[in-house]
């Protein structure tokens, strides 16, 4: 680590800029990056997901959200790194600038900023925007092997989709997103763990489409350059980089026709995500037997069993690393290690979220609790409790003007009047699923994306949950979907009536109840 800290601030030098942001993403955007061309984790060593580093020639500060408080302060070297812990409803650029003096010049990264970002930062901190990152002689390129679906899985043709769109002649479309790149193709691709998106940008015009792989990008740079075009582009979506391609050739969108589009899933879609999620509870369920039936096995030796009965059942990969938590661990909330050393014991709590991609392409996700042998009284108390969140979000009423952010803050209010002492709700209530396991719209939180309307056949996680890193946590997470205005469960593996207490329930949460069933 100290060997790249002092080869980034010697690029801080050459390019005389003050602070450097590091990002985890990389060219494309995307959110769930691998770690081999993740800028961020070769830096600190922190693993998650998502979280940037800000470099100073003192300083170095790693931004993580709840999800990772617990995670970061075990993996980074305190010494040298400073973890900031943001809070639910704190914004990570918000934060950022607090560390940067108003005279003090911020170096980004072109290609791994979007341009909507860099115009909200240059709002506030003087910039230098940067072609080039010293970061990548550590990173590593993946292959690229394409697949492409059939209509019966899409429900809609790659022309279909290009149609709806409406492109007059003179304009263009530039798509670089991966997962609406993928969508917009109907192409898929395994060769990279945990994904199912391929690896290319394209133009979009109204007598055809330019598909550029990532070993076409030069391509795909030129093309930008010379056609005589007006371009509509996503600033949240493009990088900065590809963006000044475009010159004054550039008009912002204000939000991707193509992203809306994905975000309704077609009825083909629900009925492929109906026959995954079927095969995903089976797989689960199956490790519930395991964990039930077996004795002397790890948190590793599940993770194997689990991804196992995923291609048994027919995946074609896992659609993120699973997370397989006991005790302690499952108050983490992205805990990832699957340590061959955690041996589950009797008692001991056993937190499972886990997702695969079959041949759609769409991610599965849920999270379930168990418990080895019979669990003790506040086990009992804290599943309930979060059972029932999930019972009264997924029983909302929904009107034409209900959001995500709505059913959040019902289940926050439900949290909040009845409180476990010590446990805390330090998440999003859910998230939309689709090529991506994350995707917005649609979202149930506390952000802005959150306040868009849900909409039939909106897709999306439900899943509340509590956490003290002292004992446990329980998060209880069933993937559904919209239908004539009511919410509908993808999921239907029971609960564990061992773990609940009945006599904290009521008449009505007993009768949502039995829609899912016990076991």
């Amino acid at each position: 680590m100290s060997e790249i800290l002092n080869i980034l601030r010697q690029f801080m030098v050459e390019e005389k800029i003050d602070y450097l942001l590091v990002n985890s993403t990389n060219q494309f955007l995307v959110e769930y990056n691998t770690l081999a061309e993740n800028s961020r984790y070769h830096l600190t060593g922190f693993t998650g997901s998502t979280g940037d580093a800000l470099v100073s020639m003192t300083d170095v500060f790693l931004f993580v959200d709840g999800r990772y408080h617990i995670q970061a302060d075990q993996e980074v070297d305190k010494n040298i790194i400073t973890v900031v812990k943001l809070q639910t409803g704190q914004n990570f650029f918000d934060e950022m600038f607090k560390k940067i003096p108003k005279d003090a010049t911020l170096g980004l990264f072109s290609k791994k900023n979007s341009r909507a970002a860099v115009d909200l930062i240059q709002k506030h901190v003087k910039t230098k925007l940067l072609n080039s990152d010293p970061m990548d002689v550590y990173t590593s390129l993946s292959s690229f092997r394409p697949i492409c679906l059939d209509v019966s899985l899409t429900g809609l043709s790659s022309s279909q989709k290009i149609q709806n769109l409406h492109i007059k002649e003179d304009e263009a479309y530039v798509i670089t997103n991966l997962e609406e790149v993928s969508y917009l193709f109907n192409l898929r691709d395994y060769s990279l763990p945990f994904s199912s998106k391929i690896k290319a940008k394209a133009i979009v015009m109204y007598d055809g489409a330019m598909l550029f792989e990532q070993d076409k990008l030069d391509d795909f740079e030129n093309c930008i350059k010379t056609l005589d075009k007006k371009f509509y582009v996503d600033k949240s979506s493009i990088n900065a980089y590809d963006y000044a391609l475009l010159k004054d050739r550039a008009f912002n969108l204000d939000v991707s026709p193509v992203k809306l589009m994905k975000s309704i899933k077609t009825d083909a879609e629900i009925a492929h995500y109906k026959d995954a999620f079927a095969k995903t509870d089976k797989a689960v369920k199956s490790v519930r037997e395991y964990i039930e039936n077996v004795e002397n096995i790890s948190e590793f030796d599940i993770a194997r069993k689990l991804e196992e009965e995923f291609l048994l059942n027919g995946a074609k990969c896992l659609s993120f690393n699973s997370i397989i938590a006991k005790d302690k661990n499952s108050a983490l909330a992205h805990y990832s290690k699957s340590s061959p050393e955690e041996v589950i014991k009797d008692g001991s709590l056993v937190l499972i979220d886990c997702g695969a991609y079959f041949e759609g392409g769409l991610a599965t996700d849920i999270t379930r609790v168990f418990v080895k042998g019979q669990p003790n009284d506040l086990q009992k108390k804290v599943y309930t409790t979060v059972l029932r969140a999930f019972l009264h979000a997924y029983n909302t009423e929904i009107k034409p003007e209900t959001t995500g952010f709505d059913i959040d803050s019902a289940a926050r209010i439900f949290f909040e009047e009845n409180k476990i002492d010590g446990f805390v709700f330090n998440h999003g209530l859910g998230h939309g699923i689709g090529i991506n396991v994350h995707e917005a719209p649609p979202n149930l939180g506390k952000n802005e994306i959150a306040k868009t309307a849900l909409k039939n056949n909106m897709c999306f996680t439900i899943e509340p949950g509590l956490y003290n890193e002292k004992y446990f946590g329980v998060r209880l997470e069933n993937s559904c979907f919209l239908n004539d205005g009511k919410i509908c469960s993808f999921v239907h593996m029971p609960y564990e009536q061992k773990l609940i207490d009945f006599s904290l329930m009521t008449n009505i949460e007993k009768e949502w109840l039995e829609e899912f069933g016990v076991i």
